[in-house]
């Protein structure tokens, strides 16, 4: 009698953890069916503890099953490794935040500015990396393809810089917020000042201490096989593809952009998020201070309608991360100041330090919907 009461005390235990679990299930299968992604994959992480880790594959012609060696381009979730790799060359004493741009790369001294009016004349203000670390300094993304982050007109870093200098900032830096291509200034800046390529740089002080073999900037012919296709669900365009990566991923080309170029697999950037859970360190070993996040997490912009902001009102907006300031407006009961960034192809992630927390979610899809990541923090924090 007393084996029988507790299998099925084991049994009521199970059946409410996968009830529990069925509101991220729920989420994941939803992006399928209403054609928002392909196959995907979402993980939680709590109290040094993996409590959620599943793959949905869509089973569509085209798609191609997620494993757990499937690799993604993460576009803008380069961007918080950028900020890292900069802030180990701060703690270093090698740089400062309020450094001018030109004192690194020459060409930015005689940066031009537009006015209102969209007339151009001669910046009044410096451009200084802490600019380029909070969007601040005037520079945005641009539509043609052929402008700028683009490993197919560049092939280096340096090119790239030199003809960024030349074009005029859309207002005096500083200013004002405008979400935009200042990380890949920073990775420049960073070979610069290390005398090393900007990925040799990320390898030594990030990537191989948290054991992310498999992020980096190019993958290969045999790696392909592992590179999630693309779902397309843009105006005409419907479908999945290989055909629209708009990043090379050449082995030979060494536009390292660090803000958009690096592809990753869910155990890598797991491990990303669990150093910045841990305050910075990760297997013991540490990679930033607690100090440095502190400083990623601070209120350098705020959301609308005080300044442009690209992902809401209840964030403000740190070292290119969005931190959540208002939790009764964003409505999902999230920790206030949960922290974390996102992807052009929908991956995202964030890191709750009050609940010791994080989740991260991967697809590859467009067109990009910051509201798979609301709705997985809504799903996440009805279950955990």
């Amino acid at each position: 009698m007393k084996k029988y009461i507790l299998f099925l005390t084991l049994f009521v235990i199970a059946c409410n953890s996968d009830i529990e679990q069925n509101h991220i299930q729920k989420f994941q299968k939803n992006l399928i069916d209403s054609e928002q992604t392909g196959s995907n994959v979402a993980m939680v992480y709590k109290d040094d503890k993996l409590v959620y880790n599943k793959i949905f594959n869509s089973k569509k012609e085209g798609d191609k099953d997620i494993t757990d060696n499937t690799i993604f381009p993460i576009w803008s979730m380069s961007k918080p490794i950028t900020i890292t790799a900069v802030m180990i060359l701060y703690e270093k004493g090698l740089i400062d935040l309020d450094d001018d741009v030109s004192k690194y790369i020459p060409a930015f001294n005689d940066l031009n500015c537009k006015n209102s009016d969209g007339e151009i004349y001669k910046c009044e203000n410096k451009l200084k990396l802490i600019h380029l670390m909070t969007h601040r300094s005037g520079y945005s993304y641009y539509d043609n393809p052929k402008w700028f982050t683009s490993t197919v007109k560049y092939q280096n870093l340096v090119d790239f810089v030199n003809d960024v200098a030349k074009h005029p900032v859309e207002f005096e830096p500083g200013s004002d917020y405008l979400y935009g291509l200042n990380m890949a200034i920073l990775g420049r800046i960073i070979e610069v000042v290390t005398e090393k390529t900007f990925y040799e740089y990320l390898k030594e002080t990030i990537f191989d201490p948290l054991e992310m073999n498999e992020t980096k900037f190019y993958i290969t012919k045999e790696e392909r096989e592992r590179f999630q296709p693309l779902f397309i669900n843009s105006n005409s365009l419907k479908g999945f593809t290989n055909y629209l990566d708009e990043m090379s991923y050449d082995i030979d080309n060494r536009a390292y952009f660090g803000g958009e170029g690096l592809v990753s697999t869910m155990k890598d950037y797991s491990n990303f998020c669990k150093m910045l859970l841990n305050r910075g360190t990760f297997n013991g070993n540490k990679i930033i201070s607690s100090s440095s996040i502190d400083m990623m997490t601070s209120k350098y912009s705020v959301g609308k309608p005080d300044e442009f902001a690209s992902i809401g009102d209840p964030f403000y907006y740190g070292f290119s991360l969005f931190v959540l300031d208002d939790t009764k407006l964003d409505g999902t009961n999230s920790s206030k100041g949960i922290y974390g960034w996102s992807g052009y192809h929908n991956t995202h992630f964030w890191i709750d330090d009050e609940k010791q927390l994080f989740g991260l979610f991967m697809s590859r899809a467009r067109e990009f919907n910051f509201d798979i990541q609301k709705e997985f923090r809504r799903a996440v924090y009805s279950t955990f």
